[in-house]
């Protein structure tokens, strides 16, 4: 545990101040001018947006996203999970999920309106996590909205070997060798968990994040995800999302069409930027139809935490859309 005593973890603070003009967002009234938007909540507390990299993320890549909402005067936190943790030390998540959420504590960023962007199911993994130590605070925060970049997608061997291939990197001739090896290894522990829930004994770490398509929270989500993503299946992404809708969660689903797994913002800037900006204006405007908690939910997880009105929109970005290179 020792080694995990500080997160490497990445706080920024927007450098400039927003416009005293605009008490919640300002935008130009055209859909493409994306640097109009600039957010403050209540006139005086900024956005805090959570940003969860996937399995073997780099910090510099997670930065291009983290820009988006610093430009918009947001506060960012920046976390990616370790890979062992996220595939064999994962008895290590709930304290990894615990630890984030006291550093927004500490950080007095709790009573600020937050959301989380989550990339792939590594992202997804860990903010379960995060979703179960807000459960077992006493102060739970005050969580807007979810972000879901191509994620969360069921457990499948070659989904998985994909990804363990494209972590190790490096030639094929050591690759493919090791990635088998480790896809084999993960894969059994896999099914003795499957074996163990069967057998009621249950595994004492939440593994498999969709699971979260029963998570007890309700506040808005939006999915990012793709045609051509070949970890993460659109079907399994849409089949997640309608079941959030059923349990009376608003939900957004935005399709990219022919765009790479975690490439929607490579191949689809402008359009990508102004659908989390939109996103975020969305539940920071919207009226609040729970309690004062900011869509918290009862100690005792009843049915009256899903009393909101079941909503479901689709919209399909189109190839036409993409960025023109320069």
């Amino acid at each position: 545990m020792s080694d995990l005593e500080d997160l490497d973890y990445y706080i920024m603070f927007p450098s400039f101040p927003p416009s005293p003009k605009d008490p919640t967002l300002t935008t130009g009234g055209e859909h493409d001018q994306r640097e109009e938007f600039v957010f403050v909540y209540k006139e005086v507390k900024r956005p805090l947006v959570v940003l969860l990299g996937w399995a073997g993320c780099q910090d510099k890549y997670l930065v291009k996203y983290s820009a988006i909402y610093e430009e918009k005067s947001c506060i960012t936190l920046r976390y990616t999970a370790p890979v062992e943790c996220l595939f064999w030390r994962r008895d290590l998540m709930p304290y990894i999920g615990k630890r984030l959420v006291q550093v927004i504590t500490d950080k007095s960023l709790d009573q600020h309106p937050i959301f989380f962007h989550v990339f792939s199911n590594g992202g997804a993994f860990l903010y379960q996590h995060i979703s179960l130590a807000m459960q077992q605070a006493n102060t739970p925060l005050k969580v807007k909205g979810v972000i879901f970049d191509s994620a969360p997608g069921e457990r499948r061997m070659t989904a998985l070997f994909k990804a363990i291939s494209a972590i190790i990197g490096g030639h094929p001739v050591t690759n493919i060798p090791m990635s088998f090896f480790i896809t084999i290894f993960l894969s059994i522990l896999w099914f003795l968990e499957v074996v163990a829930s069967a057998l009621g004994c249950g595994y004492p770490v939440q593994t498999n994040p969709i699971s979260l398509a029963e998570e007890t929270y309700s506040w808005p989500q939006l999915f990012l995800y793709s045609n051509a993503d070949t970890l993460i299946p659109a079907s399994d992404v849409e089949k997640f999302a309608n079941r959030r809708a059923e349990r009376g969660v608003r939900v957004q689903l935005v399709l990219f069409t022919n765009s790479p797994h975690v490439k929607h913002y490579a191949t689809y800037r402008d359009a990508y930027v102004n659908t989390v900006c939109s996103f975020l204006h969305e539940c920071l405007t919207a009226p609040d139809p729970n309690s004062l908690d900011d869509n918290n939910h009862s100690e005792d997880d009843s049915p009256k935490s899903y009393t909101t009105v079941s909503s479901l929109t689709k919209r399909v970005v189109l190839p036409h859309e993409a960025t023109k290179l320069k």
